[in-house]
């Protein structure tokens, strides 16, 4: 979940991959690796990304808890990051449905 929660944030902040690997420092490849879930990121590279979002480290390690162990309290909180997943995923098809009528108007 990781992988898709750093992808969300980038594409809410309406970055491309290509403007945020300048920002980062890093390569077109290794962020498309990353957000597909091919690599896991460094903790380097989260702390970049907490400090170029302004999103502490602990809010993006949210989402990487494994989640295995069914005790109430860890069903809560995939049941709350599952949620907020649904409203960045609704921002971003928003983001691409304005990005498409966009482009459909200069057309």
């Amino acid at each position: 979940m990781l992988n898709q929660a750093l992808r969300l944030i980038r594409t809410y902040h309406d970055f491309s991959q290509t403007e945020l690997c300048a920002e980062l420092g890093v390569s077109n490849s290794y962020l498309s690796e990353i957000e597909s879930g091919k690599k896991q990121p460094t903790l380097d590279f989260l702390k970049k990304y907490s400090e170029m979002f302004d999103i502490p480290l602990s809010s993006i390690l949210f989402f990487a808890e494994n989640l295995d162990n069914q005790k109430p309290s860890d069903k809560i909180r995939q049941n709350i990051a599952g949620k907020i997943i649904s409203m960045l995923e609704w921002n971003e098809n928003r983001i691409n449905a304005k990005e498409a009528s966009k482009n459909k108007k200069k057309i």
